[in-house]
């Protein structure tokens, strides 16, 4: 089975800390050179690519000489703050080889949390690649952890899905130490099979991911749910063994390598896309069966008949999840399950007022209208 991927112009290549490091202590230059040499093959064709990498901690560490028991969250920007830079001058070098010029590139989730930071992190990575520039992002480790609630993207899988969906890119490779998605653990279960394409990203794949790896924050987990995001957005993703001999030109020519999570619909729209990537979510929206139906399979817009309840302070014009009333009520592990997001027309005052009613009492019970729908259509996106 091909994936027939040759039509692919732009690419996004996250590369783990495990197969950075090939499982060290320390980054393995020889590794890299490899990854930056198929990555300056696929330069030389024309095609644009940008490379998420990790081991910005590990090279660190490295440099440091410091064990990698060191785990508290000062320790680690202290590794990230030293390198960072390491990790880059090795980058620029590698490139260099090959005549190619790159651009470090750190974001937050605060970056992109608001339509005006998206919009100029994505501005500025589309002209780098419109000069010939390879982009190395990475998270901005020093000042992004997951003690600041909101700020940390929390690893690098995650943020290669949200890259990916900031770029229009074409083709998402998440390269690692594993070789994809599995049946079962493969280290604990001698009968697990690696699975080749998955259709549909259900609960049931969900269940299939395992924990974090070793060294980095990723696990299978977060690569599903970086495909998620990525397919969502128009983007074919790919998760392989990045130690595989020419791993990024097979799958770039369409060979069947790893699992393949193939483009889950059409290209969106910058602001339907921008809506998505969920970061600039400011509240929560519980709707009943006949709103989920409405908005998944008719294609409507949020009515306030269909909300049950209303979580978050935000205001008209902010970003809200729709989540179905189900998930809200199905324990911890189904909490906040998003079925859609949108802009909302009403804040979570009047929301909380006008919830349950009729769209033709709105005014009666608020004493103005910004319309019947609560979210309209076209600022929505459905998962």
């Amino acid at each position: 089975m091909n994936y027939s991927l040759k039509g692919e112009k732009r690419i996004v290549a996250k590369f783990g800390t495990n197969l950075l490091t090939a499982g060290a202590e320390r980054i393995d230059l020889e590794m890299m050179a490899t990854l930056v040499g198929q990555v300056a093959k696929l330069h030389e064709r024309g095609l644009e690519v940008i490379v998420v990498s990790s081991g910005a901690i590990a090279a660190g560490r490295q440099k440091l000489g410091l064990t990698r028991e060191r785990r508290d969250i000062p320790s680690k920007q202290v590794m990230a703050a030293v390198g960072q830079s390491a990790l880059m001058h090795s980058y620029e070098q590698l490139f260099g080889q090959h005549g190619i010029t790159v651009a470090q590139t750190l974001l937050t989730k605060a970056d992109l949390s608001d339509r005006q930071g998206y919009l100029n992190a994505r501005n500025t990575l589309l002209a780098l690649l419109e000069l010939g520039v390879v982009p190395i992002v990475n998270e901005n480790d020093v000042v992004a952890v997951d003690e600041i609630e909101g700020v940390a993207f929390g690893d690098n899988d995650n943020l290669s899905g949200m890259v990916a969906n900031l770029v229009d890119a074409d083709l998402l490779l998440l390269l690692g130490d594993v070789a994809g998605l599995y049946t079962a653990d493969p280290i604990k279960d001698k009968s697990a099979r690696l699975i080749p394409l998955v259709d549909r990203i259900d609960e049931g794949i969900e269940r299939l991911a395992g924990g974090p790896s070793a060294q980095g924050h990723g696990g299978m987990a977060t690569k599903v749910q970086a495909a998620r995001l990525a397919t969502a957005s128009g983007a074919a993703v790919i998760i392989a063994d990045g130690r595989e001999r020419d791993i990024i030109l097979r799958l770039v020519d369409g060979e069947s390598i790893g699992t393949m999570f193939p483009v889950a619909t059409t290209r969106m729209e910058s602001r339907k896309r921008f809506l998505l990537a969920g970061l600039a979510t400011k509240g929560r929206l519980v709707v009943d069966d006949g709103a989920v139906v409405a908005l998944k399979e008719q294609n409507r817009s949020l009515l306030p008949a269909g909300i049950k309840a209303v979580a978050g302070d935000f205001g008209r014009g902010d970003v809200v999840d729709i989540v179905s009333e189900a998930g809200e009520r199905g324990g911890e592990s189904e909490k906040g399950k998003r079925i859609a997001c949108g802009i909302s027309n009403y804040s979570s005052s009047d929301i909380a007022r006008i919830r349950g009613a009729h769209s033709d009492q709105i005014e009666s019970l608020l004493g103005y209208t910004y319309g019947d729908e609560v979210v309209h259509r076209n600022n929505l996106v459905v998962l």
